[in-house]
């Protein structure tokens, strides 16, 4: 069975009434034949048949044993972190989501909790990094906003090796794309709001796991902490995903056009983008994605100032200036004042997040609209560049 077929037809139809979409079941409470009694639910936190088709088809995507659905991504985070105690410690890639590295950080690192940040884009790396007192190795594949590539497949062999659960933030790959429990990851977790839901209109996070271990200790916090997602988001997270293989395949393939366009650009210093021959792990690429290297590309301007990044994303018109990202409308953001700026500026720069870095989430557009519009963003930009230096000789 095809994927797109396969994906459809694990959307439930409504056993009571036919229904072809899965039931909004808005309800905080459900009665009781008996103490203890029920029909497979008793209280809103715990279960609601909306959340748990929504948790079977994420499963189902990710191949795992299981999966839960979360108020937001952080939360998903969150809720995979409180598998730990004081002690333990995490090896997590240098180039980290800037809401993952101030949880880490200003909350978990006081509980008695070590983070300590590699470069895993070679998998050799992890291994002086990894202690008895290892418990997660957290990767990004590929990382925000810089895109790089780990090899999960032979990280999950050095973790695993001294005892570790390997986790990996699957957001910007999606399922799509990748599927790192296939890949030996122990736990993956979305970002449901990016391209799981696809349209910016829901918060959402999901955890996935590949055994029943993992997934009763998961589903305990769950319960126990109560950061779910409601019914209401749940159904508008499966009424997105019907549509993601779709969305993906156009995504992937607008990102390599543009990608190219801007490899090719007189005002680009560096592109980012798994999909370039030119990416140090294109190849590991290539083989763990499917073949499709995502939606989202980042580029650093040659003229590597912040003043210069605010100018280019003020200048678009199809790109909107925004947070997030796996939309069907095309985005922009500068990572340095916006997803990144809870990272001091030393450390985001020795992950390769620069002044001028700008992060694209192609939407569904055609290409060529997308690139006429970051071609008219450069030409604003080479215009003040032009004005700023002029103004400088008249000075002098």
């Amino acid at each position: 069975m095809g994927k797109t077929t396969n994906l459809i037809h694990s959307v439930p139809v409504d056993e009571l009434t036919g229904s072809i979409s899965v039931p909004i079941y808005q309800t905080a409470t459900y009665v009781q034949e008996a103490p203890g009694v029920n029909k497979g639910y008793d209280y809103g936190r715990s279960n609601n048949p909306t959340r748990h088709a929504l948790e079977k088809i994420v499963a189902q995507l990710e191949e795992g044993t299981a999966a839960f659905a979360f108020a937001t991504g952080l939360a998903a985070i969150d809720a995979v972190l409180k598998l730990l105690k004081a002690g333990d410690e995490i090896v997590a890639v240098d180039d980290l989501y800037g809401g993952a590295y101030r949880l880490f950080t200003h909350v978990y690192e006081k509980f008695g909790i070590k983070v300590t940040y590699v470069d895993t884009t070679d998998a050799e790396n992890t291994i002086d990094y990894i202690t008895n007192k290892t418990r997660l190795v957290w990767l990004e594949s590929p990382t925000n906003p810089t895109l790089k590539i780990s090899d999960i497949e032979k990280i999950a062999a050095i973790a695993h090796a001294q005892g570790a659960w390997v986790v990996v933030d699957n957001t910007f790959a999606s399922p799509i794309a990748q599927q790192p429990l296939k890949l030996g990851a122990d736990i993956v977790v979305h970002s449901g709001t990016k391209y799981l839901g696809g349209h910016s209109d829901l918060v959402a996070g999901l955890v996935a796991v590949r055994n029943e271990e993992l997934a009763e200790k998961i589903k305990f916090i769950q319960n126990a902490s109560g950061g779910i997602l409601g019914p209401q988001d749940c159904w508008l997270l499966i009424r997105g995903i019907e549509t993601i293989t779709l969305r993906v395949e156009r995504q992937c393939r607008t990102a390599q056009k543009v990608a190219e366009f801007l490899a090719s650009h007189e005002e680009v210093a560096e592109v980012y983008y798994p999909g370039l021959p030119s990416h140090k792990n294109h190849a590991i690429a290539a083989r763990q994605q499917n073949g499709l290297f995502g939606g989202i590309v980042s580029f650093v301007l040659r003229q590597n100032t912040e003043a210069a990044a605010v100018q280019f994303v003020t200048s678009t018109t199809y790109f909107k200036l925004a947070e997030s990202l796996g939309g069907v409308k095309s985005l922009l953001c500068h990572p340095a004042q916006m997803t990144h700026k809870s990272i001091p500026r030393e450390k985001r720069l020795h992950s390769g997040v620069a002044d001028s870095l700008i992060r694209l989430s192609c939407g569904i557009e055609e290409a060529e609209d997308l690139i006429a519009d970051l071609k008219n963003a450069f030409r604003t930009v080479s215009r003040k560049k032009v004005w700023n230096e002029s103004t400088v000789s008249l000075e002098k």
